[in-house]
């Protein structure tokens, strides 16, 4: 399993929990960028995604990263299909997929003390289906994901969204987060936020 340096917990001060996924529950972001890779390739735009850019962007929608990828290569790929080509990918690789234990334990510790929920920028199916994978899918109250906002990270929509599904203030939630995206949503929600250190083994070949 997966581990991360240092993480810092307050012990105190907030009354939910509010949890990223990918890279912050999980260490699903090195199958994520083999699965960008494959989608891109299959696209006819191999090479184009940087690995130190996409960890970078991690946390925002692919639709979204599809359009500024588009933007900034001069490219005309169809967001939709590049998203769901890269879904599928990523969904092959669901058994490379570790838990970041530091991070699943707290969440375990808080189970039945703090209401918890999950703020994506994935799609409901894939973290469903990551959450089945790695035996966590009963730890959390809700998980919000891109299908159920309108703007994605780093807007604040989706830790807002889990606040009011928890019933509890944004100022009063705590949010775990690993990318820069996601800081910015959660402290633009207002919430307390603690940043996930990469895994050690996250750039790792």
């Amino acid at each position: 399993m997966a581990t991360v340096g240092a993480l810092e917990l307050p012990a105190d001060g907030f009354d939910a929990v509010v949890f990223d996924c990918d890279g912050t529950l999980v260490n699903s972001m090195p199958a994520h960028f083999e699965a960008w890779c494959e989608a891109l390739t299959y696209y006819g735009a191999a090479n184009v995604f940087q690995e130190d850019v996409f960890y970078a962007m991690g946390g925002r929608p692919t639709t979204d990263i599809v359009v500024e990828l588009n933007s900034e290569y001069g490219l005309k790929l169809d967001p939709a299909a590049v998203a769901m080509k890269k879904r599928e990918a990523f969904l092959n690789r669901l058994g490379s997929i570790e838990l970041i234990d530091e991070v699943v334990d707290f969440a375990r510790s808080c189970r039945g003390r703090l209401p918890m929920a999950i703020a994506t920028g994935g799609t409901r199916l894939v973290i469903e289906k990551t959450l089945q994978a790695v035996g966590i899918s009963d730890l959390f109250d809700d998980v919000i994901s891109a299908d159920d906002v309108q703007v994605g990270k780093p807007d604040p929509e989706v830790f807002l969204k889990a606040a009011a599904i928890l019933g509890v203030e944004p100022g009063r939630c705590l949010a775990l987060e690993d990318a820069p995206a996601g800081i910015m949503s959660a402290q633009r929600a207002g919430m307390q936020v603690v940043a996930v250190p990469a895994p050690l083994n996250v750039l790792q070949p």
